[in-house]
């Protein structure tokens, strides 16, 4: 194989983000989460600021007449452009050039499916049980334990709803992914390496 892309999909609190930064320094690979928001930006002349704040949600409730100011990078453009899929296609095209550029492990935006005609691809899902991922985003957000489900329930319906939307697939779903882990079961060292290992008898296996 010429290279190795590396997609991880997860659930809140599961460790997925840690483990995929992981996977990117073991396989030499270039990190990708928010980054690509960036690539994105410069793909389409839109500013960062406004990715991130429609970053996997599939809803799209920011009028034109009040954004344009703040979060076009420039007064080149057309209202055509301004719409949910358009964004996406934005962020798609960075995606795709950013695999065909080398070694890339990919954090959700829809990534596996992107990327689903290129060689080298190896489509992961991380998952955990909830206790754990409420002790965890307590933990990393410094609030109570209710306040962490609801950001969980929250977010994973957004994701949920983007995934589905634009790839017709079952976000979280096995189908959907070549491997899917509880990171709880084994810890996040250990599953780090179940991946690793994981990922290079994948690899082997595609030469044959």
């Amino acid at each position: 194989m010429d290279r190795i892309i590396i997609t991880i999909g997860r659930q809140i609190g599961s460790g997925g983000r840690d483990i995929a930064k992981w996977l990117a320094r073991e396989f030499n690979c270039k990190f990708y989460d928010k980054e690509i928001l960036n690539l994105a930006a410069k793909e389409s002349g839109f500013k960062e600021k406004f990715f991130e704040q429609n970053d996997e949600k599939k809803e799209f409730f920011l009028s034109v007449a009040h954004f344009r100011n703040p979060f076009f990078a420039s007064n080149d453009y057309n209202d055509n452009a301004f719409s949910p899929e358009k964004l996406y296609q934005f962020q798609s095209n960075a995606i795709l050039k950013a695999a065909q550029e080398g070694n890339c492990v990919f954090v959700g935006r829809t990534a596996d499916y992107i990327l689903r005609d290129m060689k080298g691809v190896v489509n992961i899902f991380i998952t955990a049980n909830i206790d754990q991922r409420i002790q965890n985003v307590c933990q990393r957000k410094g609030v109570d334990r209710k306040t962490a489900r609801k950001l969980i329930k929250d977010g994973e319906e957004g994701r949920a709803s983007y995934y589905n939307y634009y790839t017709g697939k079952r976000w979280g779903h096995s189908e959907s992914y070549d491997l899917c882990v509880n990171s709880s079961v084994l810890g996040i060292e250990h599953t780090e390496r179940f991946i690793a290992e994981f990922i290079r008898t994948f690899i082997e296996s595609k030469k044959k």
